[in-house]
């Protein structure tokens, strides 16, 4: 290995696809290879030589990990140069999904989303993305040195608010190879994922006056108007303590009288929860 005249591939690294073809020339000397043995091992592909250069040629690279060496026999023994090369596979499908979950998720849960890549090499040069929308979440890598074709599944824990209802998760996969890699490195996306968030009923409207003074004959209006997700469903219940028939986010009275005054209630509900409004009234003669 102490060889001050080492054999030097050109290019000095190779990358290529399983089932391309490939090649590299080795230059195994300036002066000291001269008059002795020299050649390329390789468990794939065909060495030509010509003076003391040597071009190593595959037709189609069936190997995953090839050990492919340059050497010469020196005076001081065996002298050589092992050409780096990295054989990949783009994945072969990305999909995306949730973790022992399926249906709505609940406002400030967490969850679990997982990215499976299935069939891609050498895994440990892979970057997964995760994304929300158009936002990067965070960017994931394997620490697995296989270089055969392996499944490998990515994981990213979430926690959705109600902002997230409706927005897309989804993951890419790319293969980042290096300078000798493909010029646009091999990505693959996943689908998209739509998030449903249920939360409860939140109140859309400003504070009201307590109490609300109403002058007789004068029109009333409660509005009890909030937003969640299922929608929610109102109940309102009277000074007189019986519920109203109105179902909807406002109450009217067309002309109050005396009987209107006293505590009207609304209970805006949803199956995640639910909020109450008081409203105190007083009629005025």
């Amino acid at each position: 290995e102490n060889c001050a005249d080492k054999p030097v591939f050109t290019p000095s690294r190779v990358v290529v696809k399983y089932g391309d073809p490939t090649s590299a020339r080795c230059s195994v000397c300036q002066h000291a290879c001269i008059n002795n043995l020299f050649g390329v091992e390789s468990p794939v592909g065909l060495s030509t030589t010509n003076g003391t250069t040597i071009s190593w040629t595959v037709d189609k690279m069936t190997e995953w990990s090839p050990s492919v060496m340059c050497y010469y026999n020196g005076d001081n023994g065996q002298c050589c140069t092992t050409l780096p090369v990295t054989v990949y596979q783009p994945p072969h499908i990305v999909s995306i999904s949730f973790v022992n979950h399926t249906g709505p998720m609940l406002d400030g849960h967490q969850y679990t989303l997982q990215c499976t890549v299935q069939d891609v090499a050498p895994v440990e040069n892979l970057i997964v993305t995760f994304y929300r929308g158009q936002t990067s979440l965070d960017q994931l890598q394997s620490n697995n040195t296989e270089k055969e074709p392996v499944t490998e599944i990515f994981t990213l824990n979430i926690t959705p608010s109600k902002e997230d209802d409706g927005v897309q998760y989804r993951c890419e996969a790319e293969l980042e190879l290096g300078p000798e890699g493909p010029q646009h490195p091999p990505m693959v996306m996943s689908q998209n994922i739509t998030a449903t968030v249920y939360y409860k009923p939140q109140l859309e409207g400003t504070s009201h006056p307590d109490p609300i003074t109403v002058t007789e004959g004068n029109p009333l209006q409660l509005n009890c108007s909030a937003v969640g997700n299922p929608s929610p469903s109102y109940t309102w219940s009277l000074p007189s303590g019986r519920a109203s028939p109105s179902r909807g986010s406002v109450l009217t009275i067309n002309s109050v009288a005396a009987e209107h005054k006293g505590q009207y209630t609304c209970s805006v509900s949803n199956i995640v929860g639910n909020v109450t409004v008081k409203y105190n009234v007083d009629v005025k003669s």
